[in-house]
């Protein structure tokens, strides 16, 4: 201990550094100022809240040439006349709501409605039902057997449009196709180079099995990722109130992944219903145009016979239809989310 010229006592040791007026050990006294960060010279800081939109303007830029201006010149052209004529002149007309009274008033156009309709309906739960059936399966199996329906799946899903309706077309030959030796082999008469695209309706009917068989995996794949997020506790407790197989899924699976099924479902209506390449290569919509979907319907309208405007019309249609529709499912989307 020792005592400076000023009186005061001090405990370090004698040997130990001093400071000024004997403050060897004592903090500096706190600023009630805080030091602001200047940017160096030369650098312009962007203003708050102005770097979010300049990340996502090359995304919404893309959008706009190529989603928005091509839509907007589509419902242009749906008000004008352009047919052969007018494309080799470059000199359409003006002529109103006329391709849409057309249409409209064409009882063609409604049978077409009607079958997209039905068309995508079917699909739709075909889809829905045995992709989730798939699903289920896949959370019941073992590691092994998973990996080689995962993968089986996936093959499936990737496999390009052309070629699997190449394979699908193989398989309903009339002369070499795979069916009609497998009926034949069943026991089953009249199979011998059986034409199974000689209605519209067996032609639709092939093209839902190849839809189908593409877009299975999709909603399989996403409901065994979906039920990984079920807690087993919830599974064990149905078990202990004897519930079976039906009432664990209504009362476990389907509230806890409601959100997958809407949004799945939501989905799935909007490919089926715009799915053009497995129509179109399958048949070209025949015969005798009866396995025309709008999409189909619209390039046969369209570059087939040469009416654009009318075959903008028709897209325009389509669009609207698809909007009425689907208003449906937003609805319930936003319906559930304030119920969370």
């Amino acid at each position: 201990m020792t005592v400076d010229s000023q009186g005061a006592v001090s405990t370090a040791p004698p040997d130990a550094p001093r400071g000024a007026a004997g403050t060897a050990n004592t903090p500096p006294p706190l600023s009630g100022t805080k030091d602001v960060l200047q940017p160096p010279r030369g650098r312009r800081v962007l203003p708050a809240g102005l770097l979010p939109y300049l990340l996502v303007a090359p995304a919404v830029l893309s959008m706009v040439v190529l989603l928005v201006y091509p839509l907007v010149r589509n419902v242009i052209l749906s008000f004008q006349q352009v047919n052969r004529k007018e494309l080799i002149t470059r000199k359409p007309e003006w002529i109103g709501f006329e391709n849409y009274s057309e249409l409209l008033g064409d009882p063609d156009f409604w049978s077409v409605v009607v079958r997209s309709v039905g068309f995508t309906a079917a699909n739709v739960v075909v889809i829905m039902g045995l992709g989730t059936l798939i699903g289920l399966l896949l959370n019941r199996l073992g590691k092994k057997m998973r990996l080689v329906l995962s993968m089986s799946l996936v093959l499936a899903w990737a496999m390009p449009i052309v070629a699997s309706v190449t394979v699908f077309r193989w398989l309903f030959d009339e002369q070499f196709g795979v069916m009609n030796w497998l009926m034949r082999t069943l026991g089953f008469s009249g199979y011998d180079q059986h034409n199974w695209f000689e209605t519209g309706l067996s032609t639709l009917t092939i093209v839902t099995v190849l839809v189908a068989w593409g877009s299975i995996p999709f909603v399989a794949l996403n409901m065994y990722a979906g039920l990984t997020t079920i807690g087993t506790e919830l599974y064990e407790a149905a078990r202990m109130d004897g519930a079976g197989g039906w009432r664990t899924f209504w009362s476990v699976v389907f509230p806890n992944l409601k959100p997958f099924f809407m949004i799945t479902t939501f989905l799935e209506i909007i490919w089926v219903f715009k799915a053009f390449t497995q129509v179109y290569a399958m048949n070209a919509g025949g015969p005798d145009r009866e396995s025309e979907t709008l999409p189909v319907f619209a390039y046969i309208t369209g570059p087939g016979q040469g009416h654009y405007g009318l075959a903008a019309a028709i897209s325009v249609l389509t669009i609207v239809m698809l909007i009425a529709a689907m208003s449906f499912y937003f609805r319930l989307i936003l319906k559930q989310e304030e119920q969370q």
